[in-house]
Protein backbone atom coordinates (compact mmCIF):
# COMPACT_ATOMS: atom_id res chain seq x y z
CA UNK A 1 0.00 0.00 0.00
CA UNK A 2 1.31 3.63 -0.80
CA UNK A 3 1.62 6.46 1.53
CA UNK A 4 -0.22 9.59 0.35
CA UNK A 5 3.13 10.70 -0.08
CA UNK A 6 4.07 7.82 -2.52
CA UNK A 7 0.75 8.84 -4.38
CA UNK A 8 1.20 12.10 -4.79
CA UNK A 9 5.05 11.93 -6.35
CA UNK A 10 3.45 9.19 -8.77
CA UNK A 11 0.53 10.97 -9.90
CA UNK A 12 3.59 14.10 -10.28
CA UNK A 13 5.81 11.96 -11.82
CA UNK A 14 2.74 10.38 -14.75
CA UNK A 15 1.56 13.97 -15.40
CA UNK A 16 5.13 14.50 -16.36
CA UNK A 17 5.76 12.09 -18.38
CA UNK A 18 1.94 12.34 -20.44
CA UNK A 19 2.76 15.88 -21.11
CA UNK A 20 6.09 15.44 -21.94
CA UNK A 21 5.37 12.05 -24.73
CA UNK A 22 4.72 12.50 -27.99
CA UNK A 23 3.30 9.14 -27.96
CA UNK A 24 0.74 7.48 -25.29
CA UNK A 25 -0.45 3.83 -25.97
CA UNK A 26 -2.53 1.75 -23.38
CA UNK A 27 -2.59 -1.99 -23.12
CA UNK A 28 -3.67 -4.42 -20.97
CA UNK A 29 -1.02 -7.02 -20.45
CA UNK A 30 -3.33 -9.76 -18.49
CA UNK A 31 -1.78 -13.54 -18.86
CA UNK A 32 1.65 -12.46 -19.96
CA UNK A 33 4.58 -13.81 -17.95
CA UNK A 34 7.13 -11.98 -16.23
CA UNK A 35 9.95 -13.15 -19.11
CA UNK A 36 7.55 -11.84 -21.92
CA UNK A 37 6.94 -8.45 -19.94
CA UNK A 38 10.62 -8.17 -19.46
CA UNK A 39 11.24 -9.22 -23.26
CA UNK A 40 8.70 -6.21 -24.09
CA UNK A 41 10.55 -3.52 -21.90
CA UNK A 42 13.74 -4.51 -23.38
CA UNK A 43 12.66 -4.28 -26.60
CA UNK A 44 10.78 -1.07 -25.89
CA UNK A 45 13.78 0.65 -24.13
CA UNK A 46 15.94 -0.43 -27.13
CA UNK A 47 14.08 2.52 -28.71
CA UNK A 48 13.66 4.73 -25.88
CA UNK A 49 10.22 3.94 -24.71
CA UNK A 50 9.22 3.78 -21.50
CA UNK A 51 6.67 0.73 -20.75
CA UNK A 52 5.08 0.98 -17.22
CA UNK A 53 2.30 -0.74 -15.55
CA UNK A 54 -0.40 1.53 -14.32
CA UNK A 55 -2.29 2.22 -11.08
CA UNK A 56 -5.68 3.41 -12.80
CA UNK A 57 -7.36 4.59 -10.01
CA UNK A 58 -4.34 6.83 -9.62
CA UNK A 59 -3.10 7.34 -13.00
CA UNK A 60 -6.77 8.79 -13.99
CA UNK A 61 -5.85 11.19 -11.18
CA UNK A 62 -2.64 12.00 -12.93
CA UNK A 63 -4.28 12.23 -16.75
CA UNK A 64 -6.99 14.91 -15.46
CA UNK A 65 -4.31 17.81 -15.93
CA UNK A 66 -2.91 16.61 -19.16
CA UNK A 67 -3.49 16.30 -22.75
CA UNK A 68 -4.16 12.57 -22.70
CA UNK A 69 -7.39 12.97 -20.67
CA UNK A 70 -9.66 11.43 -23.16
CA UNK A 71 -7.97 7.90 -22.46
CA UNK A 72 -9.22 7.66 -19.11
CA UNK A 73 -11.77 5.41 -19.98
CA UNK A 74 -9.38 3.07 -21.26
CA UNK A 75 -7.51 2.18 -17.35
CA UNK A 76 -9.63 -0.51 -15.82
CA UNK A 77 -8.20 -3.66 -15.66
CA UNK A 78 -4.22 -4.99 -15.81
CA UNK A 79 -3.35 -1.94 -17.79
CA UNK A 80 0.30 -0.54 -19.13
CA UNK A 81 1.30 2.60 -20.82
CA UNK A 82 4.09 2.82 -23.22
CA UNK A 83 5.14 6.31 -23.64
CA UNK A 84 7.73 7.53 -26.50
CA UNK A 85 8.74 10.63 -28.24
CA UNK A 86 7.86 8.04 -31.83
CA UNK A 87 4.82 7.24 -31.96
CA UNK A 88 5.69 5.57 -35.13
CA UNK A 89 8.00 3.16 -33.67
CA UNK A 90 6.21 2.56 -30.24
CA UNK A 91 3.22 1.58 -32.37
CA UNK A 92 5.38 -0.64 -35.01
CA UNK A 93 6.72 -2.46 -31.43
CA UNK A 94 3.54 -2.95 -29.75
CA UNK A 95 1.76 -4.37 -32.50
CA UNK A 96 4.54 -6.67 -33.43
CA UNK A 97 4.70 -8.42 -29.68
CA UNK A 98 0.91 -8.21 -29.82
CA UNK A 99 0.83 -10.57 -32.79
CA UNK A 100 2.89 -13.08 -31.22
CA UNK A 101 1.81 -12.57 -27.34
CA UNK A 102 -1.78 -12.65 -28.07
CA UNK A 103 -2.10 -11.32 -24.33
CA UNK A 104 -1.14 -8.33 -24.73
CA UNK A 105 -3.92 -6.14 -26.08
CA UNK A 106 -3.70 -2.96 -27.46
CA UNK A 107 -6.87 -0.81 -26.44
CA UNK A 108 -5.71 2.76 -27.64
CA UNK A 109 -3.28 5.62 -27.16
CA UNK A 110 -2.90 9.01 -28.35
CA UNK A 111 -0.62 10.80 -31.24
CA UNK A 112 0.65 14.11 -30.63
CA UNK A 113 -3.36 15.83 -29.93
CA UNK A 114 -5.35 12.74 -32.12
CA UNK A 115 -7.20 10.22 -30.02
CA UNK A 116 -6.49 6.70 -31.55
CA UNK A 117 -8.59 3.78 -31.13
CA UNK A 118 -7.08 0.32 -32.04
CA UNK A 119 -7.23 0.46 -35.62
CA UNK A 120 -5.59 3.79 -35.26
CA UNK A 121 -2.87 2.21 -33.39
CA UNK A 122 -2.37 -0.40 -36.05
CA UNK A 123 -2.52 2.05 -39.00
CA UNK A 124 0.30 4.23 -37.02
CA UNK A 125 2.19 1.16 -36.87
CA UNK A 126 2.31 0.84 -40.63
CA UNK A 127 3.93 4.13 -41.58
CA UNK A 128 7.39 3.89 -42.23
CA UNK A 129 9.54 5.41 -39.27
CA UNK A 130 11.38 8.49 -39.53
CA UNK A 131 14.65 6.98 -40.13
CA UNK A 132 12.70 5.02 -43.04
CA UNK A 133 11.37 8.13 -44.23
CA UNK A 134 14.68 9.73 -44.48
CA UNK A 135 16.63 6.65 -46.29
CA UNK A 136 13.29 6.65 -48.74
CA UNK A 137 13.36 10.41 -49.89
CA UNK A 138 17.39 10.54 -49.76
CA UNK A 139 17.16 7.43 -52.34
CA UNK A 140 14.56 9.46 -54.22
CA UNK A 141 17.29 12.81 -54.35
CA UNK A 142 20.22 10.83 -55.13
CA UNK A 143 18.52 8.94 -57.96
CA UNK A 144 18.12 12.21 -60.94
CA UNK A 145 22.19 12.79 -59.76
CA UNK A 146 23.31 9.40 -60.38
CA UNK A 147 21.79 9.40 -63.85
CA UNK A 148 23.41 12.90 -64.56
CA UNK A 149 26.45 12.06 -63.34
CA UNK A 150 26.57 8.60 -65.18
CA UNK A 151 25.58 10.80 -68.47
CA UNK A 152 28.57 13.55 -67.91
CA UNK A 153 31.05 10.54 -67.42
CA UNK A 154 29.71 8.26 -70.51
CA UNK A 155 31.93 8.63 -73.94
CA UNK A 156 31.24 11.50 -75.76
CA UNK A 157 30.01 9.24 -78.58
CA UNK A 158 27.39 8.20 -76.19
CA UNK A 159 26.38 11.41 -75.73
CA UNK A 160 26.02 12.27 -79.27
CA UNK A 161 23.85 8.98 -79.76
CA UNK A 162 21.85 10.49 -76.74
CA UNK A 163 21.28 13.83 -78.36
CA UNK A 164 20.42 13.05 -81.85
CA UNK A 165 17.36 10.63 -80.37
CA UNK A 166 16.81 13.22 -77.78
CA UNK A 167 16.44 15.42 -81.32
CA UNK A 168 14.58 13.18 -82.88
CA UNK A 169 11.50 13.16 -80.54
Amino acid sequence: MKTKEQKKQYISDMTNQFEKSEAVIVTHYQGLTMNQLDDLRAKMRQHGIKFKITNNRITKLALEKTRCKDLSNLFSGPTAVALSEDAITSAKVLTSFSKENENLKILGGIMGTDILDVAGVKNVATLPSIDEARAKIVGILRSPAQKIASILLAPASKIAILALEKSKK
